[in-house]
């Protein structure tokens, strides 16, 4: 069937306004799901976009605002847990409803954003999640056409990695860093969106999953390296081991805005890192960090001030 009309849960996020944006080049007719519809502000004027305010957890909301798409991006994940939404119901709970809800609905074309090594024996409650919500998607791949996709960390314009260490670095003399050796293998959010837009209607993506992954691998202490370099600021970095790795994320699940928690330290027990090439399939040969980190992690420049305002004006 062609694809005409997409509703893209988690459209106005990170890698959502990506995914967004391009889909909208493409010229598809693009509606984002949002609970808050000013966090989606940056999104108004893009021409095929329509931006929706729904409660996905609604199962009536979400059954409404999806009647008449063609297809289903489900972008929605969280690093740390609340009491308005844990884990299970948001990475495992919700693609199951969401795969009932589209098969009501008659819509068979749904893509799903996982993680990188998400496993149902992984270390941590966020990757196991992350599996039970792929196996509960794929339980229903005979009546859906489910593709999947597994980036390591993505990194951006607006990312929460670079960006945050980028701002600790500024702040703090020294780095205190847990698990250390943790390995990464980054890709860039704008390849990840690429993919994602080019599997909508690519029948060879049906029933598939892809690992997205960067063309290197960093640990940790060589990420926030080359993060310092492109500061041109110099700091120390005490690795912790894996007892105070866990004493120091205990401490800050306790501040009012969590910046790490002990699940985040279980995920990186387990390397980022991709076993597979990247997916030929897409034609992308993906970019390195050092050729785009530069681009926005220098305040100084013209973008960064630009992207600032942007930032504050879509709050």
């Amino acid at each position: 069937m062609q694809v005409k009309k997409i509703c893209v849960l988690g459209g106005s996020g990170f890698v959502g306004s990506s995914v967004v944006a391009k889909l909208d080049q493409a010229g598809y007719a693009v509606s984002v799901l949002t609970r808050r519809r000013d966090s989606a502000k940056h999104l108004f004027l893009l021409p095929n976009v329509s931006v929706v305010e729904c409660d996905v957890q609604d199962d009536q909301a979400l059954t409404a605002a999806l009647k008449g798409a063609d297809a289903v991006i489900n972008l929605i994940g969280i690093l740390h847990q609340s009491r308005r939404a844990s884990f299970d119901k948001v990475h495992h709970q919700l693609p199951a409803r969401l795969a009932k809800i589209c098969m009501t609905l008659g819509i068979r074309r749904l893509v799903q954003m996982s993680s990188l090594q998400a496993l149902k024996s992984a270390p941590s409650e966020y990757l196991r999640s992350k599996a039970a919500g792929e196996a509960a998607l794929l339980a229903n791949a005979p009546k859906l056409d489910i593709t999947i996709f597994r980036p390591s960390i993505i990194f951006g314009r607006g990312d929460s990695f670079t960006n945050l260490f980028a701002s600790l670095i500024k702040l703090l003399p020294l780095v205190l860093l847990a698990k250390p050796d943790a390995r990464f293998q980054p890709v860039w959010v704008e390849d990840v969106a690429s993919c994602l837009v080019a599997s909508i209607q690519n029948t060879a993506t049906y029933g598939q999953i892809y690992e997205l992954a960067g063309p290197r691998v960093y640990t940790f202490r060589q990420l926030v390296k080359q993060i310092m370099a492109v500061l041109g600021v110099q700091r120390p970095i005490v690795g912790l081991g894996t007892a105070l790795s866990y004493a120091q994320a205990f401490m800050m699940e306790l501040l009012p805005v969590k910046l790490m928690s002990r699940d985040n330290v279980r995920s990186m027990e387990v390397d980022s890192v991709s076993a597979e090439p990247f997916p030929v399939i897409f034609g992308i040969e993906p970019v390195a960090l050092e050729a785009v980190m530069p681009e926005y992690l220098v305040d100084s420049t013209q973008r960064g001030a630009y992207d600032r305002y942007r930032s504050v004006a879509a709050r």
